[in-house]
């Protein structure tokens, strides 16, 4: 039986993928010019949207695209997800800068949203370090941006490698994130992650754990890291919208003496109470 061709939203329509389209001289295309969120649907709904939404946001005002309402981010979602009959699902939401010469300032955006059905992750993930680093003082530095170029190379890299994540560091030597996560090291007993200063992605799961482990006590802090740090940990995870926390086995080869270790343990299981809990925390 043929595979189902998938429906795509795309500017307030619903159309099957071969035909939805958009100019070949949007700027999303020639210049890579775009923000996009990538969120997990659970129970066919978005999960924790609200700050999705406002994380996109933040992104296109940092690239100078006009982000979309509320209402229609949450609305074009739900749509996607119920003309593709998913439940849980990987949902991505796109806006490019739209069809404009040089800044693109005043264009209309294009919007394009999509749906696959989950993917589950493997329990444990081995990393690996890579020799590009991230630039914290980009002039993107803080946007999720569409222009994901470096992000795919590394993970290539780290697949080439048997890995299923690649880390970056930034500039200064510190260590920043993954090609698709935020990453928390445990030394000493204490877990620790990188600020937003260090030039990594404000994650939402990274955001959630932080404040349910605040709230509940959990002993946790951003703290600038040094890259070699990663070589030396105890234990560690990785947190996305997709994985939600997951425990990091080995790091360049190197087994991990806990995985998952009992702090990696305790914050999956706040993560996960927070989730069977909140739709939208």
């Amino acid at each position: 039986m043929p595979e189902k061709e998938p429906i795509i939203w795309i500017n307030g329509v619903l159309l099957p993928a071969a035909l939805a389209r958009i100019s070949p001289l949007d700027r999303g295309f020639t210049v890579g010019c775009g923000a996009f969120e990538t969120l997990r649907a659970r129970g066919g709904k978005p999960f924790a949207v609200t700050r999705h939404w406002k994380r996109l946001v933040h992104s296109c005002k940092i690239l100078g695209i006009r982000p979309p309402i509320r209402d229609e981010f949450i609305e074009s979602m739900k749509q996607t997800l119920q003309a593709n009959g998913l439940i849980e699902a990987r949902v991505r939401f796109t806006v490019t800068a739209g069809e404009a010469p040089e800044t693109g300032a005043g264009a209309r955006p294009n919007c394009v949203v999509h749906a696959v059905p989950l993917q589950r992750h493997s329990r444990t993930v081995k990393i690996v370090t890579v020799p590009w680093l991230r630039n914290e003082r980009s002039a993107s530095a803080g946007a999720k941006c569409s222009s994901y170029a470096d992000n795919i190379l590394a993970l290539g890299a780290a697949h080439a490698r048997g890995a299923g994540e690649a880390v970056f560091a930034n500039t200064r030597g510190e260590l920043c994130e993954g090609a698709t996560t935020n990453v928390f090291i445990v030394r000493n007993g204490r877990t620790v992650t990188p600020p937003l200063s260090s030039g990594c992605l404000s994650g939402i799961t990274r955001e959630l754990v932080l404040e349910f482990c605040r709230i509940n006590g959990a002993p946790l802090e951003e703290k600038k890291i040094s890259y070699s740090a990663l070589k030396h940990a105890e234990e560690g995870f990785l947190t996305s919208s997709i994985r939600g926390v997951q425990p990091i086995s080995h790091v360049d080869g190197r087994k991990l003496s806990r995985a998952p270790g009992p702090a990696t343990r305790r914050i999956a299981s706040l993560y996960q109470k927070l989730v069977r809990q909140h739709d939208d925390p």
